[in-house]
């Protein structure tokens, strides 16, 4: 799926002659000042050769052979310039970088060479190692080893045009996966690119870490999101998580990736302030390449196997941190198994968010209550058991908990027991609703959720009374389990 408009040389690294070599740009003042060594140097019959990056005229010796391809200088990995070295039996033996006049005395055997100038001077960086060229350089002699299907693309064809017409996006342009840009994003991990990530639904199309990688491309992420991705598309794929059922709903849910661990402060992710919504490129590319992948590995396109009636936003991009550093509870990944300090995403499925306003409740045991009667409403007041939710309580709402010694385990119990209803109020008719539970239900009692189907986690800005509820789709073994996945190191 990689543009077909980058050529794919041939990888193997060209050899250097026998005797010296030495590699220089015109634009570095080191090169500039050794010009006289090297002229020295290919007067004495020594076998000199001279590779020059970036002026096929400099320096004007006989010896020089033009390296602006800089396909020598990657091959044989010159991260400095000048650097001369020594070649025996077509075998490196040594080399040395920058001009140090008694280093090159001995290196040549010349005893007077470059007498007349300083003793030392720093090198210069190689083009080869230029920040803006590196990607480029290891497509074009090391991308061969890239196994995807190269697309070939009209001369007059616009790539972002040809990416809509062949069903590649989400009704979103997306950043066309060259291999050059590929190639940077396998970087991000050490996983081998043809080592299986996971066999991706609905169409079960077993999915390499290379094809992952091109859509991670599509969706914007940069390599060190990458990790993060391919954790994603694991607890995606898994037989706990469902996503083929959650594709073929016609239920609003889709993904939810909360991610844990040093990993969201280091790649930057939102935790605060607005959250779910736009700004963040690691939350919104790595819950899109999630996105990305079931689409165009796994065949998951709306309106085929994805029969969501109405959808929702979420189903575009789903992703963001847990705030860690003042919550009250423990992170969600070390609740669900997870070693401390480790990183890890938790997967639910789900939708929203919907808002729980309380500005006035100080105390964990009104504002409890105040959440109780809003997670209540999540799918229907009268609905029970099926549906689960994530509760996001905001730093606000979190520091009254945390004052009074409130963690995860006692705004569980006291949501549970908040939310064991009467089903007599919840039959179908009472209220005048034809909706609500089974008149052999009458005279029991009912939990709103499921055992483990309410997952409590803390995010968003520090300003600002408000938590939220991310409803969720059916829990259990009919529906969807949250899955955490820790990240590969």
């Amino acid at each position: 799926m990689t543009s077909a408009k980058t050529e794919i040389p041939a990888t193997q690294p060209p050899l250097l002659p026998d005797g010296l070599t030495a590699i220089v740009k015109k634009d570095c003042a080191t090169c500039e000042l050794i010009v006289p060594v090297l002229a020295d140097l290919a007067s004495e019959q020594t076998g000199l050769t001279i590779y020059t990056q970036d002026d096929p005229a400099f320096p004007p010796l006989d010896a020089v052979i033009d390296d602006t391809s800089l396909s020598v200088s990657w091959h044989h990995d010159i991260e400095t310039v000048p650097t001369l070295i020594r070649v025996e039996n077509g075998e490196e033996k040594e080399r040395i970088v920058g001009w140090s006049r008694p280093q090159w005395q001995q290196f040549t055997g010349v005893a007077s060479l470059g007498a007349e100038l300083p003793e030392h001077r720093p090198g210069c960086g190689s083009l080869s190692v230029d920040p803006s060229l590196t990607d480029e350089l290891a497509a074009r002699f090391g991308g061969a080893g890239l196994h995807s299907r190269r697309v070939e693309f009209a001369s007059l064809e616009d790539e972002f045009e040809a990416a809509f017409d062949r069903g590649w996006t989400d009704g979103l342009p997306i950043v066309p996966p060259t291999e050059a840009r590929v190639l940077a994003m396998l970087a991000g991990t050490n996983r081998s690119p043809e080592d299986v990530v996971a066999s991706i639904p609905p169409d079960l199309t077993d999915a390499t870490v290379e094809q992952v990688a091109i859509n991670a491309v599509m969706a914007g992420c940069k390599p060190e999101y990458f990790p993060v991705v391919l954790a994603s598309v694991e607890a995606a794929c898994s037989d706990e998580f469902n996503m083929h059922g959650l594709l073929a709903t016609t239920y609003f849910s889709g993904p939810i990736i909360v991610v844990n661990g040093p990993i969201a402060e280091h790649i930057g992710m939102n935790s605060g302030h607005n959250v779910f919504g736009q700004g963040n490129r690691a939350n919104m590319t790595i819950g899109r390449a999630l996105q990305l992948v079931v689409r165009n590995l796994g065949g998951g396109r709306p309106g085929e196997i994805d029969m969501g009636m109405m959808g929702s936003p979420g189903k575009l991009s789903f992703c963001f941190a847990e705030r860690e550093h003042d919550s009250p509870f423990t992170p969600l990944a070390v609740e669900r198994g997870i070693a401390p300090g480790r990183s890890a995403v938790t997967l639910v499925a789900g939708h929203g968010p919907t808002a729980v306003t309380d500005q006035i409740s100080r105390s964990p045991e009104s504002l409890v209550r105040s959440m109780a009667q809003s997670l209540r409403s999540t799918g229907h007041p009268k609905l029970v058991i099926g549906f689960d939710a994530m509760l996001v309580v905001s730093p606000e709402h979190g520091r009254i908990f945390r004052e009074a010694g409130w963690d995860r385990q006692r705004l569980r119990a006291e949501l549970d027991q908040l939310l064991t209803l009467d089903a007599n109020e919840l039959l179908r008719g009472v209220d005048g609703i034809d909706e609500g539970v089974p008149q052999d239900f009458a005279g029991t009692q009912l939990p709103k959720f499921r055992p483990g189907g309410l997952q409590i986690v803390h995010a968003g800005g520090d300003a600002g009374l408000f938590s939220a509820i991310l409803g969720g789709w059916l829990g259990g073994p009919k529906g969807s389990e949250p899955v955490t996945v820790e990240l590969a190191d």
